[in-house]
């Protein structure tokens, strides 16, 4: 521990933020190591989402209808905002498995013993995660070019744009590691870390428009799909992108998707790290 306290510059006494800042960072570079040192806890994660693009690319493509086309291009450019979303929120379950995993061992326990800031131990998780989310992102948008995604297919847009899209979308997957990180506290083995963070994430991301046009949706689906936080983050991703599927209902979530995205990510972060905060406090191996 003394070695990673040592990389990170000292903050000034007295200074609750900047104490909390560096021992944030001190517990994100220690979750950092660990995850360079177990590779394939990487490779495990690239691999579900590349098959998730492969298959719904080439089984789904020519079956799905967007607006008025059937074409596999169409649709490919069309899913891919909704499998970047899903694979940010797909990092829940592993951040709260790393979670339950330092509870069973104890090291939650230890952590609480040191003269730390309180909440800096998930806070450096959740940037760790982060950090590997991005990285995830980035070689799934390369495999997503091979397959066919286009940004500008159905429109105009540049670079400013793009980039602020894949923000969103890293925003979004950071709120849902702290919906992950209370699970963790609350469970009492990794397994049931992975499974709680799952059982929940299969609803959210498919009752969307991710994969599918809400308007071909039930009625009472389509609204629940339409203020789905899940749905407001793809919607602004393919207005970004420029890409088919942008939404004409007169949900505001929908017609404003960027703005939407951006409140709901911002609630989900206070709202969860209030509560994995006071969960951390009293929750025991």
């Amino acid at each position: 521990m003394s070695a990673l306290t040592d990389a990170v510059p000292a903050a000034a006494p007295g200074n609750p933020i900047g104490r909390s800042v560096r021992d944030s960072l001190i517990v994100a570079k220690r979750n950092l190591i660990r995850m360079s040192r177990i590779p394939e806890m990487i490779i495990f994660g690239l691999i579900q989402p590349i098959m998730f693009v492969v298959l719904f690319t080439y089984v789904f493509g020519g079956s799905m209808k967007i607006g008025t086309s059937t074409s596999a291009n169409d649709y490919t450019n069309f899913l891919m905002a909704g499998i970047f979303a899903q694979t940010v929120t797909f990092a829940t379950a592993s951040s709260g498995a790393g979670i339950a995993d330092d509870m069973h061992k104890g090291l939650i326990d230890r952590f609480r013993s040191l003269p730390m800031a309180r909440g800096a131990v998930l806070t450096g998780r959740t940037l760790a995660d982060l950090v590997q989310t991005a990285l995830t992102l980035l070689v799934l948008a390369v495999v997503a070019l091979l397959v066919g995604w286009r940004v500008g297919s159905n429109g105009e847009t540049n670079a400013g744009k793009v980039l602020g899209a894949f923000g969103l979308l890293l925003l979004l997957g950071y709120a849902f590691t702290w919906i992950g990180a209370l699970i963790g506290l609350s469970v009492r083995t990794p397994e049931a870390a992975t499974s709680g963070g799952l059982i929940w994430l299969f609803p959210v991301t498919f009752i969307s428009n991710a994969f599918v046009d809400t308007s071909n949706m039930t009625p009472w689906l389509r609204h629940i799909a339409e203020w789905n936080p899940f749905s407001a983050t793809v919607q602004a991703c393919r207005v970004l992108f420029a890409n088919p599927g942008q939404s004409t209902s007169g949900a505001w979530p929908m017609q404003h998707p960027i703005w939407a995205s951006l409140l709901y990510s911002i609630l989900i972060i206070v709202a969860f790290r209030t509560l994995a905060v006071r969960k951390y406090r009293s929750a025991t191996a």
